[in-house]
C-alpha cells in the first residue's frame, strides 16, 4: 500500500504525522549519482602503535642505529618489554640527538603498556633543538595519534594540520584531520578559531564550521564556494574533504523518493519511529522554505515481498528508495541482480550484497559499531588488559569477537572472558572471572592448616584495568554493574554498549553510575529541535528514540547522497554517530562517549 498526504502548511504537520505525503516540486530529472566503494585498505581505522610519516630530511646516522632499529622491531611487534630491555643497553652519556631518539622510543614503549603520564614526560624530556628534524616529525605524528585516541580531537587536528604543511600529499592525514574536526564540538571550534594564529589552521576551522552550520546542500554549496575563494591555496581547497567536493559541484536532487517501511505487523512501532525521525527533518526543511520533493511511503507488509515493494516504488517513479527496515528484507533486495534505482537500506546484511545494479547503501544501528568503539575509547584512556563479560548465545559471542578483534588490533589483551546465561548465574560468573573463588579457596586451606579461624577479605585478580560489559538490556546492566562493586571490582572502569541504556530516563539507572557507554549523539543533545517536533506530533514513537535518530539520519544521507561518490573520504556527522563508508557500502557508525552520573547520561 502507498500512502500519501499533502502538508497543511509550510511549517506544520498534519494530524497523521506517521503518514507521508506527496509534495510536487521541481528538481533534477536524473537519478542521484552512485556512491563509490572504497577499498579495504582505505578504511582501516588509525593504528597509533607504529607511526610512519615520510621522514624528510632523513634521520642522521648514529653508532647506535642497530640498537634503535632492534627497538623499533620490538615495538612493531608490540613487545614493549623487549624494547625497554634493548634500550637499557645504551650508555647514559648519549649525545643529545641519540638521547632524544632513545626517549622517543621509550615513550612509545610506555604508551604500549598504558603508562600515559610516562609517555607524556618522555615526549617532552629534552630541548626541542636537540631533536633531529625527522624525529620531530615522527614525534608530532605520534603525539597526534595519542591525542586522537584520548578524544582530544582539536589537538589531534591541529597537529595534523602542522604535519600536513610538510607532507602535503598525505591523503590519509587530510582524512584524519577532517574526521577529528567533525568529532569536535561547534563551540570548541569557534573558540579555537578566535585564537588561531596560523592561516592554514584557521582555514580548516572555518571550513568545518561552514559545513556544520549549513542547513541544506544548496546553502552548503554556496558556503563551500565562498570558502574556496577565500582560501585558494589551502591544503583542502584542491579536493574538499569528506565528500564535500561533490556538494560544491552542485547537488542533483531527486524529484521523487520512496520510503519503504513495515507500517503494520510486528515491526510497525519501529517503522513509525523511523518515519517520524525522517518526517521531522522533512518538515523542518519545508519550514526553512526549501523546495520539497515528491515522497511516497510504501507499506512493505502490504506486498508479497520486499522486491515487490521495491518494484512498486520504481513503477511510481522513485529515483531513490529509502528502506526497507528488516534485515531479511534488505538481504532480499541485496540479491536482486539489477537494481534500476539506488537504495538506502535501514539495516545491515550479514553478507555482501550484489552491486551489479544501482548501489545498495546500508545504514543501521548495528551493535558491532558500539563494540568497536568502546574498545577504542578504553584503549585511548590507557587501559590495556581487559575482562570481557558477555551474555551467552550467538549475539554475545558475535559482539565479543568484534570487540576482541578491535581491542587486540589496537594492542590490548583480553585476560579473562565470562559469559552468563541467566540472572541467577551473574554473581558466580563474575566471581569466577575475577578469580575470587581461588582466593576463597586459599583462605580455606590456611584455616584448615592452622586449625583456627582467621580474618579474611577475598582478593580479586589484579591484572585487569578495564571491564567490557556487553549487556543485552538495561535490566542486565543494572544487575551486573553493582555486582562488580560487590565483588571488589568497583574501581575498575566499565565500558558498555548502548543497549545498557533504554534511551528513556529511569531512576533505576543510578545503579549504572560511572559506567561509560558508546552512545548516539541524538541522546546527548544533537538536533534538539527535531526531538521537540517528534514529541509534539504525539505519535508515541519518541519512546523509541534511537529509531527516531535512524530516521533522521536516513534523511541526512539521502539529502547528501552525492557525497557518497567520495568513497573512503565520505564523512557525515549524523544523529546516530559519525558515518563513513566501508567497501561493502555499509555506513559504519562512530558513536560518542557518554558517562552515567547519578541516573543521568552525559558527555564527559
Amino acid at each position: 500500500m502507498t500512502r500519501t498526504m499533502t502538508p497543511t502548511t509550510a511549517g506544520g504537520k498534519t494530524a497523521a504525522a506517521a503518514i507521508l505525503l506527496v509534495a510536487l516540486a521541481t528538481g533534477c530529472t536524473t537519478a542521484p549519482p552512485e556512491p563509490v566503494a572504497p577499498s579495504a585498505q582505505e578504511v582501516v581505522p588509525e593504528a597509533p602503535a607504529e607511526p610512519s610519516p615520510t621522514l624528510t630530511p632523513p634521520m642522521p646516522t648514529s653508532r647506535w642505529d642497530a640498537t634503535f632499529e632492534q627497538t623499533r622491531a620490538a615495538l612493531r611487534a608490540r613487545d614493549w618489554m623487549a624494547a625497554e630491555q634493548t634500550l637499557a643497553s645504551l650508555p647514559q652519556d648519549l649525545e643529545a640527538a641519540d638521547r632524544s631518539r632513545r626517549d622517543f622510543l621509550l615513550a612509545r614503549a610506555a604508551f604500549l603498556r598504558g603508562d600515559l603520564d610516562r609517555t607524556d614526560a618522555l615526549l617532552t624530556a629534552g630541548p626541542e633543538e636537540d631533536v633531529p628534524a625527522a624525529l620531530r616529525l615522527e614525534q608530532a605524528e605520534f603525539t597526534r595519534a595519542i591525542a586522537q585516541l584520548a578524544g582530544d580531537w582539536l589537538t589531534s587536528a591541529r597537529i595534523g594540520a602542522e604535519i600536513l604543511t610538510q607532507q602535503p600529499a598525505d591523503a590519509g592525514l587530510r582524512r584524519a584531520i577532517w574526521r577529528d574536526l567533525n568529532r569536535s564540538s561547534e563551540a570548541a571550534m569557534a573558540t579555537a578559531l578566535a585564537n588561531a594564529p596560523d592561516a592554514d589552521w584557521r582555514g580548516w576551522l572555518e571550513l568545518a564550521l561552514r559545513d556544520r552550520r549549513a542547513e541544506n546542500p544548496q546553502s552548503l554549496q554556496e558556503a563551500l564556494l565562498e570558502w574556496r575563494n577565500q582560501h585558494p591555496s589551502h591544503p583542502a581547497a584542491l579536493q574538499l574533504p569528506g565528500g564535500l567536493e561533490y556538494i560544491a559541484r552542485g547537488v542533483r536532487a531527486p524529484r521523487k523518493v520512496a520510503l519503504l517501511l513495515p507500517l503494520s505487523g510486528r515491526l510497525a512501532p519501529a517503522a513509525r519511529a523511523v518515519q517520524d525521525g525522517y518526517l521531522a527533518h522533512y518538515f523542518a526543511a519545508r519550514a526553512r522554505g526549501e523546495t520539497p520533493y515528491a515522497l511516497n511511503v510504501i507499506d512493505t507488509t502490504a506486498h508479497a515481498s520486499a522486491a515487490a515493494a521495491y518494484g512498486q516504488a520504481i513503477a511510481d517513479g522513485a529515483e531513490i528508495v529509502v528502506g526497507p527496515l528488516s534485515k531479511e528484507a534488505v538481504a532480499e533486495l541485496g540479491q536482486i541482480p539489477e537494481r534500476p534505482v539506488p537504495i538506502l537500506a535501514l539495516n545491515r546484511t550479514d553478507s555482501d550484497a550484489l552491486q551489479s545494479g544501482s548501489a545498495l547503501v546500508q545504514l543501521s544501528l548495528a551493535p558491532e559499531d558500539d563494540a568497536q568503539r568502546i574498545a577504542e575509547l578504553a584503549y585511548g584512556s590507557g587501559a590495556r588488559k581487559a575482562l570481557l563479560l558477555r551474555p551467552a548465545g550467538e549475539r554475545g559471542a558475535r559482539l565479543g569477537d568484534v570487540l576482541q578483534q578491535r581491542w587486540q588490533a589496537l594492542g590490548g589483551q583480553i585476560v579473562s572472558t565470562a559469559s552468563y546465561a541467566s540472572a541467577e548465574a551473574y554473581s558466580d560468573n563474575i566471581k569466577n572471572a575475577l578469580n575470587l573463588n581461588a582466593s576463597e579457596q586459599r583462605a580455606s586451606d590456611i584455616r584448615s592448616m592452622l586449625a583456627t579461624n582467621i580474618e579474611f577479605t577475598p582478593r580479586r585478580r589484579q591484572d585487569i584495568d578495564v571491564i567490557f560489559l556487553l549487556a543485552d538490556s538495561p535490566v542486565e546492566a543494572r544487575s551486573l554493574k553493582p555486582l562488580l562493586a560487590f565483588h571488589y571490582a568497583g574501581t575498575i572502569p566499565v565500558y558498555a554498549l548502548s543497549s545498557a541504556y533504554s534511551g528513556v530516563p529511569d531512576s533505576r539507572d543510578r545503579d549504572l553510575n560511572g559506567m561509560r557507554l558508546a552512545e548516539i549523539p541524538w541522546l546527548l543533545g544533537s538536533n534538539p529541535g527535531l526531538r521537540v517536533a517528534i514529541a509534539a506530533g504525539d505519535t508515541g514513537s519518541d519512546s523509541l528514540t534511537r529509531l527516531n535518530a535512524l530516521g533522521a539520519d536516513a534523511w541526512l544521507v539521502q539529502s547528501r547522497f552525492a557525497q557518497l561518490q567520495a568513497g573512503a573520504d565520505v564523512l557525515l556527522r549524523g544523529d546516530t554517530g559519525l558515518l563513513r563508508l566501508d567497501p561493502s557500502l555499509r555506513l559504519q557508525r562512530e558513536p560518542v562517549l557518554a558517562v552515567f552520573d547519578g541516573s543521568d547520561l552525559a558527555q564527559p
